[in-house]
């Protein structure tokens, strides 16, 4: 386990992902805001009232309206557990490949204590003798993607570069809750450390992953780009923050970034849900 994950760094970290999604999360349009609002007579009304029954009319309200409305959320004290795990991985028209994944796994232990654990991995291949060369990664020296790494964003920033032909890359990141209450992720054949690397024999091929400073950095580099992820955890200047970033000068290449997060939630009694129920009910009165 890194010592540097403490409490308040994991705290920290889930804080930059809940609020990236809070302050980066875009409403699309209702297709009701572009039509008349229907009449509608729901079941139980229907059933009620007979054909006496006043039918609802639905309006569609605007996102400053919702922006001030509250409701049920998960508390700190639902979450009895969380599972990250992310991967950049690079595939070169030449055969040549960079991967580099990791997994944080923070659980709720027997004396309602968390203990979390880091796996790490990274690995470079390169059936190229002597290491990847330009002329046969794909890349195109002629091309240029640049700018991305300036970016600067309290939430979500997912930027993709692509100066060439016939490529693939995509930036995904995804959070969920389960009440699952298990030890976690497992990765086959990474090592327990907080950070790894590898590259290829002339260096034109590297990837690297780390966890540190309370957030997390995933680099992948190659003749033809770069993909790379970061959590970054709240400082003075600006809030927690997730950055996925893919950079490609060339042609025919594969790249990707993943990122996902699972809390794991407690179960409830319906006791606790009541007195849940009451206290937002009291707070939204006041």
């Amino acid at each position: 386990m890194n010592r540097n994950l403490s409490q308040t760094g994991i705290a920290a970290g889930i804080c930059a992902l809940a609020c990236a999604y809070s302050n980066g999360a875009c409403a699309a349009e209702s297709l009701a805001a572009t039509q008349p609002p229907q009449p509608l007579t729901p079941a139980f009304l229907a059933a009620a009232g007979g054909s006496d029954a006043q039918p609802v009319h639905c309006e569609p309200v605007d996102d400053d309206v919702l922006a001030h409305q509250t409701g049920k959320y998960a508390g700190s004290d639902m979450i009895s557990g969380v599972v990250l795990n992310v991967i950049s991985q690079w595939n070169l028209p030449n055969g040549a490949t960079a991967t580099a994944q990791g997994a944080l796994t923070v659980v709720t232990n027997t004396v309602n204590q968390l203990s979390a654990s880091v796996q790490t991995s990274a690995k470079v291949t390169d059936p190229v003798a002597g290491g990847t060369t330009t002329a046969n990664s794909g890349a195109a020296p002629s091309n240029t993607a640049t700018g991305g790494q300036n970016v600067s964003v309290n939430g979500v920033s997912q930027v993709t570069q692509v100066a060439g032909n016939n490529n693939v890359g995509s930036n995904a990141a995804s959070i969920d809750y389960t009440n699952s209450s298990g030890s976690g992720a497992s990765l086959a054949n990474v090592a327990n450390t907080p950070s790894a690397s590898a590259s290829n024999a002339n260096g034109t091929i590297r990837a690297g992953i780390a966890f540190g400073g309370n957030g997390i950095s995933v680099t992948l580099q190659t003749p033809a780009g770069i993909a790379t992820q970061n959590i970054m955890p709240s400082n003075t200047a600006q809030a927690g923050s997730i950055a996925q970033l893919l950079q490609v000068a060339g042609n025919n290449q594969q790249v990707a970034n993943q990122l996902s997060l699972s809390l794991q939630t407690q179960q409830m009694s319906a006791q606790m849900i009541r007195q849940a129920g009451v206290l937002q009910a009291l707070r939204n009165i006041r």
